[in-house]
């Protein structure tokens, strides 16, 4: 199986009052992981979108919080295609610091027409790519 990695630095805009990583950055940092994963594989998302008429909408996701990350941490984010299906792909995210997972992300998303806003089938030349990365 593979995975997407992304090395990432916590900056003081990522904190909270307490000095560590408040936990809805972590949904942006996840976001961003995914997004370069996508941009890696060739399906930037403003082309993607353009060429398609398709974006990924979140449908699901759980977080596990196991221990902190604090200013200036430099973290990596590893990101995997766990499922596919017709118009959902199914992922899995790790915050790994200092090689240690500090945080786990499951998440489900959905291919989305942005006219219809309904579900659409993931295009085959993506799929064949995603396919290789389970």
């Amino acid at each position: 199986m593979t995975q997407h990695r992304l090395d990432i630095r916590i900056y003081y805009g990522d904190t909270d009052a307490g000095g560590v990583v408040y936990h809805a950055a972590y949904l942006r940092l996840a976001e961003q992981a995914r997004t370069e994963m996508l941009r890696d594989i060739g399906f930037a998302h403003a082309e993607f979108l353009k060429e398609t008429g398709i974006a990924f909408a979140v449908r699901h996701m759980e977080i596990d919080f196991r221990r902190p990350a604090v200013l200036d941490d430099a973290l990596t984010i590893a990101t995997r295609v766990t499922h596919m299906g017709n118009a959902r792909l199914d992922m899995e995210q790790q915050f790994e610091k200092n090689g240690e997972a500090i945080v786990g992300i499951k998440l489900t998303l959905v291919c989305m027409d942005v006219k219809t806003q309904k579900a659409a089938r993931l295009p085959e030349e993506c799929r064949a790519v995603l396919q290789k990365m389970m």
